[in-house]
């Protein structure tokens, strides 16, 4: 039997959404609420509105199933329609270990910096801040002892299950923010957080819900993080704002995560995970001589992957010829041609390499679809839109920096 609404009762839920559905009064009722020790009795305290956890009990609980399927199920349950945001204390409590790991990941911004005189960032200006993109693999290459010490973490493992099972892939990106850093502009996180108005639309509600179950954002604090120095910002609860991906773009919801934001300090080898489409930004960093180190993690769900694998730079390559001369005299339409391009050629731009394909350019660099669309447009000849394919085929090899 289909869903059908009651008569009488209130009507379903667009299918499309735009930021003409945003109001401010439903977002306040929903952000508003206060959490209870109640809704986490396995957590510490709540500071702020936020659940805090003592990571020994934790490691302790990982040692039997049945005690970690607690913590886990809590946890969903904040992701999912609660504050949206867990704090670990003592997450890391080698402090030889964290500063070990802290001097790698400054040598390699040495590095790079010279190498390439810096990095975007996707929602700071450039020269704020210094980012290492592709943490997790560079510091496996370079220190694979102190990578396995560091990343062999009970905690990391089980708030990744619990909100996206087995099988989650972790990517890591080290932010330093130097004093005088100002602070991001709110927002949500990857899928659709890096995605603009006019693209938002295109995804019916059901998509704008399923983005934030695919990743789970994070972070390491690799030093003592103060409200002074930019601790994060958060607004609990408002990873549950269905429209939000359009309200992180509106001003009067700006102006109200200004007003109603938290920040809680954490000192060095504490850990919080949260909900990507938690409202937040990182804070101005105000202090004179605090260099804000933080090795942020996106951790992706296992079932991001296609059934199978196609060589679509190959399909895209052969095609073109065919495809250019069929535009050319008419056997393509405009829909036609756009249809073609969707079915053959990758649209989505990540995963890349972002020492490559830095978003010092935009928020994602150009997808295969781009560059045929491109191509297309200004009837490139074949042997320009296979340079332009392999390229973009190179540039998704990891271990290429810019410059190479």
């Amino acid at each position: 039997m289909m869903d059908r609404p009651l008569p009488g009762s209130p009507a379903r839920p667009p299918v499309w959404l735009t930021a003409a559905d945003c109001r401010i009064d439903d977002f306040r009722a929903l952000v508003e609420q206060v959490t209870s020790p109640s809704d986490c009795p396995l957590a510490e305290r709540i500071e702020r509105n936020v659940p805090v956890y003592d990571a020994r009990k934790v490691e302790h609980a990982a040692q039997s199933p049945d005690e970690s399927m607690k913590f886990m199920a809590e946890w969903h349950r904040v992701f999912l329609d609660g504050p949206g945001i867990v704090v670990f204390r003592g997450a890391i409590r080698d402090r030889a270990l964290l500063d070990a790991v802290s001097s790698i990941l400054r040598q390699i911004i040495a590095e790079e910096r010279a190498a390439s005189g810096g990095k975007g960032d996707h929602f700071a200006k450039a020269g704020s801040n210094a980012r290492v993109w592709n943490s997790h693999e560079k510091l496996c290459m370079r220190a694979p002892e102190l990578f396995a010490r560091y990343a062999a973490n009970d905690v990391i493992d089980l708030v990744s299950r619990s909100w996206l099972g087995p099988l989650y892939q972790i990517t890591c990106q080290v932010n330093l923010v130097y004093p005088g850093g100002r602070a991001q502009v709110p927002h949500r996180d990857y899928h659709m957080g890096f995605q603009q108005e006019h693209q938002l639309r295109d995804y019916p509600a059901t998509v704008h819900r399923l983005s934030a179950a695919l990743t789970l954002q994070g972070g390491i604090s690799h030093c003592d993080m103060t409200v002074d120095s930019g601790a994060t910002k958060f607004l609990p609860y408002s990873q549950a704002y269905l429209p939000g991906y359009f309200a992180t773009l509106l001003p009067e919801f700006r102006s109200y995560f200004e007003d109603h934001h938290v920040q809680l300090p954490l000192q060095a080898g504490d850990a919080l995970f949260f909900n990507p489409a938690l409202f937040h930004a990182a804070g101005s960093n105000v202090t004179a001589d605090v260099e804000r180190l933080a090795n942020l993690m996106q951790i992706g769900s296992g079932y991001g992957r296609s059934i199978e694998i196609v060589d679509r730079a190959r399909m895209t390559k052969h095609l073109y010829p065919t495809m250019l001369a069929m535009v050319k005299d008419g056997r393509l339409s405009k829909r036609a041609t756009e249809t073609l391009i969707a079915a053959t050629a990758e649209g989505y731009p990540f995963p890349c390499n972002l020492d490559i394909d830095s978003p010092l350019s935009g928020m994602a660099p150009p997808s295969q679809q781009d560059i045929l669309r491109q191509a297309l447009d200004q009837s490139w000849d074949p042997a320009r839109l296979t340079s332009a394919i392999d390229a973009y085929t190179t540039r998704r090899t990891s271990h290429l920096v810019a410059g190479d």
